[in-house]
């Protein structure tokens, strides 16, 4: 197999890698968010809910949590689907694992803003809404970037987990290559496409970083 005809079918994974990656984020963002707000609720209820979704998704590993979600609608209640389910339940997944833990990075930077800033808020006749999204959130998002981009660098790798339920992510293509041709260098060339992604990811979210960082 030739070079050229090697990295056709990389890109194909790859692009099957970049869906992977865009959905996830797309999902998983506004939805750690949502159990942010239930994990600080003053709900008991909904203030244990999420604690309990949080700990059972951080507490399992991503590859277990990709096989429940592909065989457990047929084992639970038999249900059959194509083969297109696959790429379904690679996102569902990944979409609730990564919820978890931007959820607990929003937490973290919610409860670190002065309680004096929600007061000032108040006597100025913002309402919480308005205080939140125009006076808390802005800074919140400054203060959890970092951590937020490195979840993101672990998504890039991550994506290769999608393999075992059979999904032809990048990472499988580059195996099933080099189990063909005997060679190693499939492999080693789709480790140098994760650094790229993985370093443009890394240089995107600097820049937004130097963006935010107003008072510098």
């Amino acid at each position: 197999m030739s070079f050229e005809v090697m990295l056709q079918q990389l890109c194909i994974g790859f692009t099957a890698t970049l869906k992977i990656f865009f959905f996830t984020l797309l999902f998983s963002l506004p939805l750690g968010m949502i159990i942010a707000f239930g994990r600080m609720s003053k709900n008991f209820v909904i203030r244990s809910l999420s604690k309990l979704y949080i700990s059972v998704l951080r507490g399992t590993p991503l590859m277990l949590q990709l096989m429940v979600v592909y065989f457990a609608p047929y084992y639970a209640f038999e249900l059959r689907f194509g083969s297109g389910y696959r790429f379904i339940a690679v996102i569902i997944a990944f979409v609730l694992n990564y919820a978890a833990y931007f959820a607990e990075i929003y937490r973290s930077g919610i409860e670190s803003m002065p309680l004096g800033q929600y007061e000032a808020a108040k006597v100025l006749g913002y309402s919480k809404s308005k205080t939140f999204f125009k006076i808390i959130l802005p800074q919140v998002i400054k203060k959890i970037l970092p951590p937020i981009t490195n979840e993101t660098i672990t998504l890039v790798k991550d994506t290769s987990l999608a393999q075992v339920i059979a999904f032809a992510e990048m990472f499988t293509m580059a195996e099933r290559v080099a189990a063909r041709e005997s060679s190693i260098m499939p492999l080693f060339v789709a480790g140098v496409f994760y650094y790229i992604f993985n370093f443009i990811v890394m240089f995107v979210m600097e820049r937004i970083e130097k963006k935010l960082s107003y008072y510098r």
